[in-house]
């Protein structure tokens, strides 16, 4: 038997990373022999699939002299310049025909996408699915050639203290290695967005590493990195990644053709579950999902889901706070089911509820205002809970919302911005975008707006 392929049996057989229901004991070392194996093998096996992101984007920079005072003056303005502006990560390769995951903020605004090889090889590629609420990119490498992939693991079978490595291009430096274990899981509040369920590792993880892969002990991809915790902009042994079952819903998608990444709708609201609540609810911890409304005719209705409930299990698997809920709810998909365990004063219940698309009742109804109204460039929609989805806003807003403004029109100058709910125009509701655009066309004397901005009502006046 070779040396190297012993190295790796025994690494493979000591370190092994199992799912519970395999019941399969884990070990540490014990002896000399055991500190001095290595992870080179595991290295090679898994170095190759993954790869540098590189983005270019071009971007606009103002003359000094595009202004009104030189024109004045000089008669003529000077035109803008444009640069470009690079930025590097790291991604994985899932796919023997170039299928490649990445941070939406790797790529995020690029004009120009390549994917560098670990053997200098270069190619472009194109984006297929990007959502910057989840930080995941899909890449397709545009070349017939076939390529080594990492195979995409279980993340629920990952468990505190697992050896784990990352792979990456931190700095730019080229492709480099690091070791850690398993720090914690579903963690949340880690970054800005309305995702929270990360996998925590001190396998240092620099910028450069964000899109690169966590990697098990079987060779296998459980994360996603994308992101640390430090003040000067280095590892400080904090640093977290985005699950491997989030990523093949993602990838899925991608594949399927689908143009943007559609979250399970099951109708209802959650808070987290406090030290208080807990008690007062007869919870032994506090942990889950309390849920604080439920719209009508949802799926939450019809599967019995109630106010003042908790939600402490998705089919059998813990659930921490709100954001693993929808984590959980997210890996089973739209067109799937699923148990949840609900504990209702301290008597728990299974639940078996449906998850689908977010339904668009009533219809967008979308229109463009024009005219001489304080409203002319403004595109306004009916709220369903598919546009609301679309804007990140709570399922259960009505009324007429504003999707998009055109920039220097009337509307922009009043301040409207998108999604503002307008409520009320000149004493009358506005429950359409009909209903609007009639209002409009009166033009009255003196214009009486009221919107409703991030749950905050504004009134204003106009003429």
């Amino acid at each position: 038997m070779k040396f190297g392929h012993g190295l790796a049996t025994a690494i493979l057989v000591l370190l092994t990373v199992s799912a519970p229901a395999m019941a399969q004991e884990k070990s540490v070392p014990t002896s000399q022999m055991e500190m001095q194996l290595s992870f080179a093998p595991l290295v090679k096996k898994t170095a190759n699939a993954t790869v540098n992101v590189y983005a270019e984007r071009v971007v606009e920079r103002r003359s000094l002299f595009n202004d009104p005072f030189f024109d004045e003056f000089f008669g003529q303005r000077m035109p803008n310049r444009t640069q470009k502006q690079s930025s590097l990560g790291s991604g994985v390769i899932v796919g023997t025909d170039g299928i490649v995951v990445t941070n939406n903020h790797v790529i995020e605004g690029a004009d120009d996408i390549k994917v560098a090889l670990a053997d200098g090889r270069e190619y472009p590629s194109k984006v297929l699915l990007k959502d910057d609420r989840v930080d995941l990119a899909v890449l397709k490498i545009e070349s017939k050639d076939a390529f080594e992939t990492l195979p995409l693991g279980d993340s629920d079978a990952v468990e505190v203290g697992d050896l784990v490595l990352a792979i990456g291009n931190p700095f730019g430096v080229g492709q480099t290695v690091t070791s850690g274990i398993v720090s914690a899981l579903a963690r949340n509040q880690v970054k800005a967005g309305d995702f929270g369920f990360f996998i925590q590792t001190d396998a240092a993880i620099n910028p450069g590493n964000s899109g690169g892969g966590l990697i098990n002990m079987k060779g296998e991809l459980i994360g996603i990195n994308t992101a640390i915790f430090s003040r000067g902009g280095g590892s400080n042994g904090v640093g977290f990644a985005i699950p491997a079952n989030l990523v093949k819903v993602f990838v899925a998608s991608a594949i399927s053709g689908q143009t943007s990444f559609e979250r399970p709708f099951i109708g209802a609201t959650f808070d987290a579950v406090t030290s208080d609540v807990a008690e007062a609810l007869g919870l032994d911890k506090a942990r889950g999902a309390l849920v604080s409304s439920v719209l009508p005719r949802s799926p939450a209705e019809k599967a019995g889901l109630k106010p003042g409930e908790v939600v402490t299990a998705v089919n059998g698997i813990a659930v921490e706070h709100p954001d693993a809920l929808g984590y959980r709810l997210a890996t089973v998909g739209i067109g799937g089911t699923a148990k949840l365990t609900v504990s209702d004063g301290g008597k728990e219940k299974v639940l078996t509820i449906a998850l689908d698309r977010a339904p668009e009742t009533p219809p967008r109804d979308e229109r463009h205002i024009e005219g001489r109204n304080p409203f002319a460039g403004a595109v306004v929609a009916n709220l369903s809970p598919r546009v609301a989805e679309e804007l990140r806003m709570p399922a259960s807003s009505v009324g007429v919302v504003v999707t998009d403004i055109a920039r220097g029109s009337p509307a922009a100058r009043i301040g409207l911005q998108p999604r503002d709910i307008i409520v009320e125009l000149n004493g009358t509701s506005v429950a359409s975008t009909d209903i609007l655009e009639h209002l409009v066309a009166e033009d009255p004397s003196v214009w009486r707006v009221e919107i409703e901005r991030d749950g905050q009502r504004i009134r204003q006046y106009f003429r």
